[in-house]
């Protein structure tokens, strides 16, 4: 039986794949070409355009944990610069660009990219409405673009289970940056910037979690907020798992074997910085192994 910990190594491994969206020179730079003004705009329109032109509630709703006032900025102005189907080429071309500036080839990444396809066009779209929005778009034909694709739909599989997850615990959206940051998970001064809260918003939401028991006095986790940050992270994980269901435990081994050294090869191309919102894990990143023997 696998153990849901492997998810968890799964997610190390294929995000910086599709992370390079948001922070490589080539992504920003087709942002900014097609008119978006700001990185926030091009983040916004690149990561929501497979919904369409829906209404700034609905992306603050699927993204979760961002300032509604940061959402409206950006949407739905973004789509009078250039429209959805503009911003999806974008992100594909760019991000396509940067995997091979790292030196990454189509014939390289053949084998990762014919699985990570088949487990992300297997795994489960119930409640996961940006997973399905990207699932419903048409594959790219080249390797090095498959491999970005599935990594993106397998990214945002996880990530609506894992604001599902926030959702049932009680937690907000503003809440669950306040206790990631408390966690260690991610720098405190990264994720007031990159979320929009001043010191007094950052207070507030510290106050709410600890009238809840989950923070004391110093902002620090209480046993109770670290259990609650715990079931988190350990139910996002055992929701994810399913992302691997398709394939067979020699499948699941051949994609963490050549997997692993793209992600390597990703990270060392400097791009995406080692303190991200998504708090990834490196230290795992020198072993390919699957474990599952």
């Amino acid at each position: 039986m696998r153990e849901p910990q492997l998810a968890r190594r799964f997610f190390d491994r294929f995000e910086p794949v599709h992370a390079v969206t948001y922070f490589s020179p080539e992504s920003r730079a087709a942002f900014d070409g097609l008119g978006y003004r700001g990185f926030w705009m091009g983040y916004f329109a690149g990561r929501s355009a497979p919904l369409g032109v829906v209404a700034p509630e609905v992306v603050c709703a699927m993204f979760y944990n961002f300032a509604a006032s940061r959402v409206a900025k950006a949407l739905p102005a973004a789509w009078e610069v250039a429209p959805p189907g503009s911003a999806l080429r974008a992100r594909e071309d760019s991000a396509v660009a940067a995997l091979r500036r790292y030196g990454l080839t189509d014939d390289g990444v053949r084998t990762a990219a014919d699985l990570a396809a088949k487990a992300a066009a297997h795994a489960p779209l119930d409640g996961r409405p940006l997973f399905a929005a990207n699932a419903a778009l048409p594959w790219p034909t080249e390797p090095l673009a498959q491999l970005w694709h599935a990594t993106t739909l397998l990214r945002e599989q996880r990530g609506d289970a894992h604001v599902a997850v926030l959702a049932s615990s009680g937690l907000s959206g503003r809440e669950c940056n306040v206790l990631h940051a408390a966690a260690g998970r991610v720098p405190v001064e990264m994720i007031m910037r990159s979320r929009d809260y001043d010191d007094d918003q950052w207070r507030d939401v510290q106050h709410q979690l600890a009238e809840r028991g989950l923070l004391d006095g110093q902002g620090a986790l209480t046993d109770a907020g670290c259990a609650l940050k715990q079931h988190i992270e350990d139910t996002t994980d055992a929701l994810s798992l399913s992302a691997l269901d398709a394939l067979e435990d020699a499948e699941v081994e051949a994609l963490f074997r050549t997997l692993t050294p793209i992600a390597r090869a990703v990270v060392a191309g400097g791009d995406v910085p080692a303190a991200t919102p998504m708090g990834l894990n490196r230290d795992d990143l020198d072993d390919d192994s699957a474990h599952l023997a």
